[in-house]
């Protein structure tokens, strides 16, 4: 059991200097020995958190501020030089040496504890053995979920015609940290995510003790994603109709507005102003939930709507209607946080300060299937799909129409872009997997004053690199030139 605590017990030593500090149990930390102690690890708040959202500034949803501008936050000067890198698509390292990356860091750190659990719980004396068997599969889905995330960070979408030999990223499956990783390839890391999820599935349960812990129904949700993402349309569908079968729940976004003067909690119902809007461990759309991760987790108030995100707000929207997503988690015109109010016609900023769900809810897999029918189904269960998103989206909504199931893809393309904007990684894989349809592919245009950077389809630079202080540690492992 000492392998598990090796990083922190050799990190001790070197304060020490005591050559048999590896056989002391460590002050102030319990080692897992029997059941509920795997227990509390899998409750352990960190893993509640997920991909950091600043990969958004690669995407064509992002439009930053002027030199100077009246948001200080927007201002392209003024991020980090991560962000920086990122929108003006810079070529080769997007950090500065040493400095940590919030998103590769934590999800290997999250792996870890998930490891700690699958290899130990089924040997701890006492426990259920089905008890035991339900943990390890909540610790298999949870890293499925942060490869999954790694695999569309920080590497090339799958084609299965290349995947064999694409560069992935190191699968780490053992809690023991002085061994040696590898970079393995893309093939390799999804054929163990699809391994992880379907050794879970008949172990989990229909309900959870929160909503952080994950259920059968996550398990199909996450499935479902895994196979649309490598165009596996016939499963996808079956996975997410599945997870649908569990949770249809909608929240009606016409029962709220907006209240001046604050950041979290600027979201309230119409009818009991006190109510905010919900967080994800509350939301009857939550399948199984994930916060921000905290650290670059979220961009509000950091980027603009770019003209090509607000053109997809406006088209398809019925005479008079209100699309409550643009009209409740975006700033448009201007913005109040605190006593002064701050203008900007004609510019709508993110500035939800509402926790959205990470993982998965019901509208991404109502979107996930209708994607599905579109491509290999029935149009008219795609767009009925959205039909019913939208309802609870939009104020005055009609059915959409679509004469071929090529139209309603169409359809369905643009509402995921409406429905999850700056979330995540998620408008980053959408980029990368769309990218290689002629149909779909585009250049990602930004600008900065006079500057304007470009992104051509399928460029390496949608890629986000290993970061130079892992590289610093591991210079064997190879890397892509970005």
């Amino acid at each position: 059991m000492k392998k598990i605590f090796i990083a922190l017990l050799l990190a001790a030593a070197v304060f020490t200097g005591c050559k048999d500090y590896l056989d002391i149990k460590p002050k102030g930390y319990t080692i897992p020995e029997v059941f509920e102690d795997y227990k509390k690890l899998l409750n352990n708040r960190d893993l509640n958190y997920s991909a950091s959202a600043y990969p958004n500034f690669l995407t064509d949803d992002a439009q930053t501020g002027t030199l100077k501008d009246v948001n200080s936050n927007t201002d392209f000067t003024l991020r980090s030089l991560l962000k920086r890198n990122l929108y003006s698509f810079e070529h080769g390292a997007t950090l500065e040496s040493g400095s940590m990356d919030t998103f590769y860091e934590s999800a290997y750190s999250r792996i870890f504890t998930y490891n700690v659990v699958i290899n130990n719980i089924e040997n701890v004396p006492d426990g259920v053995p089905a008890q035991k068997k339900q943990l390890k599969a909540e610790a298999l889905v949870g890293r499925a979920f942060e490869y999954f995330n790694l695999v569309n960070g920080y590497s090339v979408q799958y084609d299965a015609a290349t995947a064999a030999t694409d560069l992935g990223v190191p699968l780490v499956l053992s809690e023991d940290v002085t061994l040696k990783y590898i970079r393995n390839t893309v093939a390799e890391v999804y054929a163990q995510i699809l391994k992880d999820l379907l050794e879970a599935q008949p172990n989990l349960g229909t309900v959870a003790d929160h909503k952080f812990r994950p259920t059968k129904a996550a398990c199909y949700a996450l499935l479902s994603k895994t196979y649309l993402v490598m165009g596996k349309y016939t499963e996808a569908l079956q996975n997410a109709n599945e997870a649908l079968k569990v949770n249809k729940n909608l929240i009606s976004y016409q029962d709220y507005t907006t209240k001046l003067g604050v950041t979290f909690g600027r979201v309230i119902t119409i009818a009991k102003p006190e109510l905010f809007f919900p967080p994800v461990e509350n939301s009857v759309e939550t399948v199984w939930a994930r916060r921000t991760a905290q650290s670059d987790g979220h961009v509000m108030g950091e980027l603009y709507a770019s003209k090509d995100l607000l053109d997809i707000y406006a088209k398809d929207l019925p005479g008079g209607g209100i699309d409550k997503r643009l009209n409740l988690f975006f700033c448009t015109d201007s913005a109040q946080f605190g006593s002064n109010l701050t203008r900007f016609p004609g510019r709508s900023i993110w500035a939800p300060y509402v926790e959205f769900n990470m993982a998965f809810s019901t509208g991404e897999l109502m979107l996930i299937a209708a994607e599905a029918e579109a491509r290999i189904g029935d149009k008219d269960i795609a767009l009925q799909h959205l039909y019913t998103l939208r309802n609870k989206r939009i104020v005055g909504n009609k059915p959409l129409i679509a004469a071929t199931n090529d139209d309603a893809l169409v359809l369905v393309l643009e509402e995921r872009r409406r429905e999850m904007p700056f979330q995540g990684i998620t408008r980053l894989i959408d980029l990368k997997r769309l990218n290689k349809d002629p149909r779909f592919a585009k250049t990602v245009t930004h600008t900065f004053g006079t500057q304007t950077f470009t992104l051509p389809a399928n460029d390496l630079r949608y890629v986000l690199p290993i970061p130079p202080k892992v590289l610093a540690l591991n210079p064997s492992i190879p890397v892509l030139d970005r």
